[in-house]
Parts: structure tokens; sequence; C-alpha cells
């Protein structure tokens, strides 16, 4: 049977797209030769935007937690350039508590039905609970973002597949590698090979949505930057990008103001953010940020980037993609 098209392939684009070039969301390397070679001349990737609705993100947590001041976020971002808005009613910084099943739903269904009324933008719900996928999805979002890959309620991919096929909802599913839990998943992270170990338990991930009937052209898959990872492991990830997009699936990448890089730039200490006694903010990291999201743009191992802050992101990505076709044609 022929697959039908995704409802976003035709969505508007943020700034600069064009709804009738605009590529698939995410970009995939089976669509047709005049949208692959139109979105790889103007962009190399897609920009996700976040939208938490929480009191505790570690980045902007209690910022937009009134729906109003959230859907108004929502299109901000869209108006910066983001192709789509990953929305999420419960922290998975570490060391976050789990959300209660109403609470979360009463978070997030509000801005998901904001967005959807007043955007074409493609809408990502961000959770690990099947139950607020499936009325997520009734409200209007057409991607299921679960940073546990669908392990922590195991309903959840065989929810989402039947959201597919007796709804008639066309959904993408993106799966995240993360070890433990939000809760416990720094203390004691452990890989000998991490792009090995890490690839093997996506790939995994991304059989057992293919077994429940979810088509390989909507499944992302997601390293999980920062979830269960310390620096040399979060490294190992970012210079293996091409190796994990040989897996032939999508990979979707969330390094924006993670702890690593104040890390790597010495403002704040592993001791300390275990401690969790901040010396540096998360909003201070932009241009970590940027040279990640940049240099994943430059090497073509990322497929979408999802970015708290989408202008200053999507000017990186265009310089850094500009620089690498020059430097491709010197070659």
């Amino acid at each position: 049977m022929t697959e039908s098209p995704s409802p976003i392939q035709a969505v508007d684009g943020g700034q600069g797209g064009r709804a009738d070039a605009w590529p698939p969301w995410p970009f995939s390397a089976d669509a047709p030769d005049a949208i692959r070679s139109d979105h790889a001349a103007w962009r190399p990737v897609s920009l996700m935007g976040v939208v938490n609705v929480t009191p505790d993100s570690f980045s902007d947590g209690g910022r937009f937690r009134d729906p109003e001041a959230a859907v108004a976020h929502g299109l901000r971002l869209v108006a910066e350039g983001a192709d789509v808005l990953d929305i999420g009613g419960e922290s998975t910084r570490p060391g976050a508590d789990p959300v209660p099943l109403e609470e979360e739903l009463a978070r997030v269904i509000p801005v998901i039905e904001g967005l959807s009324a007043a955007t074409k933008a493609p809408l990502s719900i961000d959770t690990m609970k099947s139950e607020v996928a499936i009325q997520a999805a009734r409200a209007g979002a057409t991607i299921v973002n679960d940073v546990s890959g669908g392990l922590k309620d195991p309903r959840m991919i065989p929810a989402v597949a039947e959201l597919r096929h007796s709804q008639g909802l066309d959904l993408h599913l993106c799966l995240m590698h993360l070890q433990g839990d939000p809760k416990t998943m720094q203390r004691d992270p452990h890989y000998d090979d991490p792009v090995r170990e890490i690839g093997a338990h996506l790939s995994g991930r991304a059989q057992a949505a293919l077994d429940a009937g979810i088509p390989k052209s909507r499944i992302v898959l997601d390293p999980g930057v920062g979830f269960g990872k310390r620096l040399p492991h979060n490294l190992s990830l970012l210079a293996g990008l091409r190796d994990l997009r040989a897996l032939g699936y999508p990979i979707l990448l969330g390094a924006s103001r993670k702890s690593f890089i104040g890390h790597i730039t010495g403002a704040e200490a592993p001791t300390d953010w275990l401690a969790q006694e901040r010396k540096d903010m998360p909003s201070e990291r932009l241009g970590g940020t940027a040279a990640a999201i940049a240099l994943a743009a430059a090497h073509g191992g990322a497929d979408i980037v999802r970015v708290h802050d989408v202008a200053i992101m999507r000017e990186a990505v265009l310089v850094a993609r500009a620089i690498s076709g020059a430097l491709a044609g010197r070659c």
C-alpha cells in the first residue's frame, strides 16, 4: 500500500521558507531530488523551537507557565525561523521529579490547542506518557518526542501506532537514548564506546517502532546529549553524529544550552553541576550552543536541531552551511 503524504510536508516554513518548496520535516534522504537539492542549497537542518511549560526546566523554567505566554513565545519562535515547535510540560533536567499525569495534561493541552489554531507550524509533544501523547495528538500535535525512547511507558509506541492506524493521524515519533531516568541519570553514567552502544540502543528502539507498524519515514532518533552522559560521552556523540545517521534515520540533536558547554569553557565545573551549585546560567551558553549547532550543520550529522534561541541558531546554521559549501568547492 502506498504511504500517504505527511500532512506536515506542506506547512508554512519559518522566516525565509516557501510552503511550495519546503522539504519534509524531518528532512529525509528519500525526498524527491528537487526537494532535497532545494533543502541542501538553503539550509541543511530543520530548527525545532523549545516551548517549556514547566516551573523547573533547566534553562527557562517558569517563564512560560501561563498558556497565553507560552503560545506567544511559540509564535515568536516561528517568526524567528522555527520549522517545528516542541511543547513540554515535564522537566527532564538532571534530578527532576516526575510530574503527575493530570498536571502535565493541564500544562500542555491548552498550549497545543492555542498554537494549533494560530500557526501551521508542526507541533511536537515532549512527553514520556502515552496518555499525554494521545491527548496532545488529538489537540493538534503531529510529532511525539519521547526522551525515554518509549521505555518509560511501554504503551507509548503502541499508542502512536494505534493513533496512526485507527484514527488516521500521521504522527512522527522521536525516540531518544536515556541512561537511567532524569532523577538519577547523572549519578554514574558509563560507556565503553558511546557511539557504538548508543547507536545499538537506538537501532533497537527504531526496530520496536517498526514492529509496531510505524513507517520508517516517520521515525526520528536522538542520541540524548546530556541525558545520562558526562562530558567525554557528549563529545563522542557530537563527533559521531554521522555514524549515528548511518543507521538510516533522521537525527535530532538537542545540545542547546546544555551543561557540557559550561564544562568545556570552565564556567562551571562538573562537581558544581552535580551538586546543583550553578556557576553559570544556561541562557549564557549561546556561544557554545552556536558552535555545536554550526558544526553539526556543516558536517551533515544532524537533520533537526532542538534550540531555545531560534534566530541566533538559524544564523549560525546558515553561515556554517555557506562556509562548508565554499570549502567543498575548493576541494
